[in-house]
């Protein structure tokens, strides 16, 4: 589709409310390659943000009412598609081998062309994107080819262990490396819930990014193959449970050490 064939998308975001006081927000005008699972707990203290998406369109404002209380907005890693609203709130947290990475702006490619040379990766990997990455426009004269990430420098460096505390629930930073080298998860044993990020989701993993490392993707799932996980819900796709976790991990672990990929 032509740029000016897009439409103007009449809401740029969808809400789903779940159990165990989750909300999934999500950005349906997006191609599932960069459709990230932006994900709200909400707590007695103050509420957790899991990942911000695109940031095509304000999400404060468009969820306003659900991100009304204090906000801890972590990034599960720093890919494009996964800070795009950091900017907009107050505390920031990311891994310490990422940090930097929240601290300049950063080209956000909504067209395939876009990724150049990893294209091939992306599809290799097991993706089938068309050309427009996105199927409307956030609003009239929104210029997709020059979208570019805000800076939002960290407010809080996190590090493998620390918890986030919301008053009555707390989460554990698991460090998950190989997705990228600071990708984390967040972790809640009360529950069995398991935030994982790109770490694991229920759709094509990309291990063959130029910031992925194998080695440290193996020893991740076969981390997260022992958590004694009830529900994974993950930076993209749909949520899942352990018998399903071990299904994917166990595809992708015998993939990568039989050098498939």
């Amino acid at each position: 589709m032509r740029l000016q064939e897009l439409p103007i998308a009449e809401r740029w975001y969808s809400a789903t409310t779940l159990s165990d006081g989750v909300t999934l927000l999500t950005e349906p005008h997006v191609d599932r390659l960069i459709r990230c699972n932006i994900w709200h707990v909400k707590g007695r203290d103050r509420d957790l943000l899991i990942d911000t998406g695109l940031g095509v369109s304000s999400l404060k404002e468009a969820a306003r009412d659900l991100l009304e209380s204090r906000i801890i907005a972590v990034a599960t890693h720093t890919h494009y598609d996964h800070i795009g609203n950091h900017h907009e709130f107050e505390v920031r947290a990311v891994h310490e081998a990422e940090v930097e990475l929240m601290n300049m702006p950063e080209p956000a490619p909504l067209f395939l062309s876009e990724f150049g040379e990893l294209a091939s990766n992306i599809i290799d990997a097991g993706y089938t994107p068309d050309e427009d990455l996105i199927k409307a426009l956030p609003y009239a004269g929104f210029e997709p080819h020059h979208h570019q990430i805000q800076a939002a420098p960290a407010t809080w460096i996190l590090q493998e262990g620390d918890v986030i505390d919301l008053g009555d629930r707390a989460f554990e930073v698991l460090h998950l490396p190989g997705h990228t080298p600071g990708s984390i998860g967040l972790w809640e044993a009360e529950t069995g819930i398991l935030f994982s990020g790109d770490a694991i989701y229920d759709g094509p993993l990309l291990a063959n990014l130029p910031e992925a490392n194998i080695d440290d993707y193996i020893d991740t799932m076969e981390r997260l193959k022992r958590l004694p996980v009830r529900t994974v819900h993950g930076g993209h796709e749909r949520s899942f449970d352990k018998p399903r976790l071990l299904e994917i991990a166990r595809k992708y672990l015998e993939s990568w050490r039989d050098g498939s990929t």
